[in-house]
């Protein structure tokens, strides 16, 4: 009769199938609008791939969580992504976060995510904290509508091209934008935009958080050589209807102003763009070709 001795436990040989990646979002400011799941994740995952390995120390000390962290920042985004997919087909599991906020959305991140991807490797959001959505929740937009448009781009010529792009978009414009071009950002804004409604959130979930729901000239005036702390968002108003009109027949109007010797330039510019909702830059050109300025 066979024994019914029992046998001795063999290690499964087999190979491990690839691990898992967990996007966590993190605190934007206060740490305790933490979640339970994003702790425990962080808890549980054999590596951490972080924006900023000090930044996110701090947090993990905070909730003593002792996992090993992987520096995981924009400059090196190929190569990090690589050695993490490396990691991950060999059955680790990793948890990416960024500085603050949700990573992907204006931070590192979607780099790893289309690689992952591309490698049958499963990727696990594990949602929280956004400035994105703690700024539209205290905005009071009715239509619910918006285009995230994320950092507006940092050299002049492009941002202004991007906002010229826009100018006739009826949703709302929502900006992230960091402190040192915060000036530059409004300035131009008001220039090519007009004088439009904004809602200006600062330093949000912070000790010095800031809401403020004004005009951009009145922002603008603000923050004139003020030193402003901190990132932000702005939520910026759609184009009014407005009637339409021609190139030519802006030309026209602007013969007339100059005819008139009433109206200087700027005050002729200013006239149309208000009335009709125009670009400030683009009639701006116009009158100067009308005044015999180009």
């Amino acid at each position: 009769m066979e024994s019914m001795k029992k046998k001795p436990d063999i290690p499964d040989s087999s190979p491990k199938g690839p691990g898992r990646l967990y996007v966590v979002a993190t605190p934007i400011g206060n740490l305790e609008d933490i979640t339970l799941r994003a702790i425990r994740v962080l808890q549980e995952v054999d590596l951490i791939a972080a924006e900023d390995t000090r930044h996110t120390r701090k947090l993990l000390t905070h909730f003593n969580i002792s996992t090993p962290t992987f520096s995981y920042y924009k400059e090196k985004e190929q190569s990090r992504s690589d050695r993490i997919i490396g990691k991950l087909h060999t059955g680790q599991d990793v948890a990416l976060v960024s500085d603050a906020g949700t990573p992907g959305i204006s931070d590192p991140g979607s780099i790893l995510v289309q690689k992952a991807t591309a490698n049958s490797i499963k990727v696990i959001p594990v949602p929280g904290p956004s400035s994105l959505t703690a700024a539209l929740s205290v905005a009071g937009i009715t239509e619910g509508t918006f285009i995230f448009l994320g950092f507006a781009p940092s050299r002049k010529k492009q941002r202004q091209d991007l906002l010229l792009s826009l100018c006739r978009e009826k949703k709302y414009l929502v900006f992230f934008e960091a402190p040192h071009r915060l000036h530059s950002f409004l300035q131009d804004s008001y220039d090519i935009l007009g004088d439009r409604s904004i809602v200006w959130c600062r330093e949000l979930t912070k000790l010095h958080e800031e809401l403020t729901r004004d005009s951009l000239s009145t922002v603008l005036a603000h923050c004139k050589d003020k030193k402003i702390k901190g990132e932000s968002v702005f939520i910026i108003s759609g184009a009014a209807d407005a009637p339409g009109i021609s190139d030519t027949k802006i030309k026209e109007l602007l013969a007339a102003y100059k005819k008139s010797n009433k109206k200087t330039l700027k005050d002729a510019v200013r006239i149309i763009t208000e009335e009709y909702n125009l670009s400030r830059s683009s009639v701006y050109k116009q009158a100067l070709k009308v005044w015999g300025k180009t």
